[in-house]
C-alpha cells in the first residue's frame, strides 16, 4: 500500500477553486483549521506526494473525493510539463534543490549559456547558506543529459587529499585505480584530467572550502597544492568534454591567478541573496498569500529586506511559520519575533539619517528562534571559528567593523587594527582575507568604493565583538 499520493497536476484548478468555495481564503487558513504544517497543504496543492493520511484528510475539508483527484482526466495538464516531471526524477537524489526554488533566472541563463559554450570551471561562491548547492544542482538539470559526477566535501567520513579525491572520482567513473598510483597523486591528477578531457561529464564539488586553510597572512591557500595542479591541467587542455563546477566559501588567490590566464575556460559566479520580486515568490510558493492587498504581504516583505534576501534563512522562518503553533499565521508570528526585525530597520534608518555606528545593536537574526539557532546560527559559527584560526586578523577585523550599520570607506575598517599594533600591509592581507571568504560586501555609493556586512553576518559579528579579547 502506498505511503504517500498526490493530486493529479490536472487537477490543480479544481483545487483551487475547492479552497475558495470551502471558505478558505488561503492555504494558511486550511493548514490552521487542521492544525497541519503550511508546507503539506502546499505540497498537495502544488502536486506533490504528502502522507495518504494527511492526504484524505484535506480532500474531506476540501470536499474532493481522494481517488479522483489522484487519476488523471482526459485534458492536458496546464501547467507542469514533462520537463517538469523528468526534473523531479532527476533531482531525486540531490542534496538541496527542490520544488521550492525560485528565482536567480537570469543569472541561471547566463551560466548555463557559459558552461554549455567554452566554460570548463564555474565557481559558485557565497556565505553559507546563500543557495550555493541548491543553484549549482539547479545547473545540472540544464546540462543534461551530461553524465554527474558528485562530491561532497561536508561528508567527515571522506579523506579530502588531492589523490584520495582523484581515485574516486575515476572509480565512479568505472576506471581502477591501482595501489601504485594511490601513492602518485599527480599522475592521479593526470590521468583524472585526461579522461575529462575525452568525455563529457559535469563534475560538481561542494563545499570546497573544505580543502582551503589560511594562509601565512589569512588568504585561502590549497591545504594540497595538487588541486590546483589538476584544475590547471584541465584549464590549460586544447579541448574538454567536461564540465567543473564548484561551490565555495572561499575562493584562493591562486585559483583565480590560474583562472584568469584562461578568461574563456573559466568563470567566478558571486552568490547575493534575493531580490525583493524573488523573495515574494518564495513566500508564495510556500503558500503564502503576497497579493498586494494581503495584510500579511507588508510583514513578509519587512521579513526579507531584513535578512536580505538570505534563502537559508527565509526558508527556516517560512517553515516555522507554517508550522505548530502558528500554521500559516503570519501576523503571529510577528507578535512573537517581530520586535528583532524592527531592531533591524530602526538601526538601518538611524544610519540612513546619519548615525552609522552602532556597537550596542543587540541583533538577534541569527538566534531569535530554535530554529534559527539549530540550521543558520550553527553554518554561521562555524565559519567564524575557522576564520579565527586560520586568520586572527581577519577574524578581529570582522568583530571589530560591526560597529558599521551601513557601508563605509575601506580605511574606516581597517583603522580599528591599528588598535591591535597590525602595520598596514597586515591590515590589507586581513581585508584580503575576508574578501577571499565572501565575508565583505561592496558596494559604491555616491561614486564611492564602501564596503558592508550582511546582516546575518554583521548579527553574529556583534555578538563575537563583546567577546572579543586582544
Amino acid at each position: 500500500m502506498p505511503r504517500s499520493a498526490r493530486v493529479h497536476p490536472n487537477h490543480r484548478e479544481v483545487v483551487a477553486i475547492a479552497l475558495k468555495r470551502n471558505g478558505f481564503l488561503t492555504q494558511g487558513d486550511l493548514a490552521a483549521h487542521l492544525e497541519v504544517a503550511l508546507s503539506t497543504v502546499n505540497n498537495f496543492c502544488r502536486c506533490v506526494n504528502v502522507s495518504v493520511a494527511k492526504f484524505e484528510e484535506i480532500c474531506e475539508a476540501l470536499g474532493l473525493e481522494a481517488r479522483a483527484l489522484i487519476r488523471e482526466t482526459v485534458q492536458p495538464a496546464s501547467d507542469l510539463s514533462p520537463v517538469g516531471e523528468a526534473e523531479e526524477k532527476a533531482a531525486e537524489n540531490f542534496f538541496a534543490y527542490d520544488r521550492m526554488w525560485v528565482g536567480r533566472e537570469a543569472l541561471s541563463e547566463t551560466l548555463l549559456s557559459k558552461l554549455k559554450g567554452s566554460c570548463r570551471l564555474l565557481v559558485l561562491a557565497g556565505i553559507s547558506g546563500v543557495g550555493k548547492t541548491a543553484f549549482a544542482e539547479r545547473l545540472a538539470l540544464g546540462l543534461r543529459p551530461m553524465q554527474l559526477l558528485r562530491e561532497n566535501f561536508d561528508d567527515q567520513d571522506q579523506a579530502v587529499d588531492f589523490g584520495s579525491f582523484a581515485a574516486r572520482l575515476l572509480e565512479k567513473c568505472a576506471q581502477p585505480v591501482t595501489a601504485e598510483e594511490r601513492q602518485n597523486p599527480q599522475q592521479l591528477g593526470r590521468r583524472l584530467a585526461q579522461y575529462l578531457k575525452e568525455t563529457a561529464h559535469l563534475v560538481v564539488i561542494d563545499s570546497f572550502e573544505k580543502v582551503l586553510s589560511g594562509g601565512d597572512q589569512g588568504q585561502s591557500v590549497f591545504q594540497d597544492s595538487d588541486y590546483l595542479g589538476w584544475l590547471q591541467l584541465v584549464l590549460s587542455a586544447e579541448t574538454c568534454k567536461s564540465r567543473i563546477l564548484i561551490t565555495s566559501q572561499a575562493v584562493p588567490a591562486t585559483l583565480i591567478q590560474a583562472g584568469s590566464r584562461y578568461p574563456n575556460f573559466w568563470h567566478l559566479a558571486p552568490l547575493m541573496g534575493l531580490s525583493s520580486v524573488e523573495q515574494l515568490m518564495l513566500f508564495e510558493k510556500t503558500g503564502f498569500d503576497v497579493h498586494s492587498e494581503a495584510a500579511t504581504r507588508n510583514y513578509l516583505e519587512r521579513i526579507g529586506q531584513a535578512y536580505s534576501g538570505h534563502p537559508l534563512a527565509l526558508r527556516v522562518i517560512t517553515g516555522e511559520i507554517g508550522s505548530r503553533p502558528f500554521f500559516g499565521n503570519v501576523a503571529a508570528y510577528w507578535k512573537r519575533y517581530g520586535k528583532e526585525i524592527e531592531a533591524v530597520e530602526t538601526a538601518l534608518a538611524e544610519a540612513a539619517a546619519g548615525n552609522i555606528q552602532g556597537a550596542d545593536d543587540d541583533w538577534q537574526l541569527d538566534r531569535f528562534s530554535r530554529a534559527l539557532r539549530q540550521n543558520v546560527r550553527q553554518r554561521l559559527e562555524q565559519t567564524f571559528e575557522r576564520l579565527n584560526q586560520e586568520a586572527r586578523y581577519a577574524y578581529v577585523l570582522l568583530c571589530e567593523s560591526s560597529v558599521y550599520r551601513c557601508a563605509v570607506p575601506e580605511d574606516w575598517w581597517l583603522s580599528h587594527l591599528e588598535f591591535w599594533d597590525c602595520d598596514e600591509q597586515d591590515q590589507e592581507a586581513a581585508l584580503e582575507a575576508l574578501r577571499d571568504r565572501a565575508l565583505v560586501e561592496v558596494v559604491v555609493e555616491q561614486d564611492e568604493w564602501r564596503v558592508k556586512q550582511h546582516t546575518l553576518i554583521r548579527s553574529v559579528s556583534l555578538a563575537h565583538l563583546n567577546e572579543l579579547k586582544p
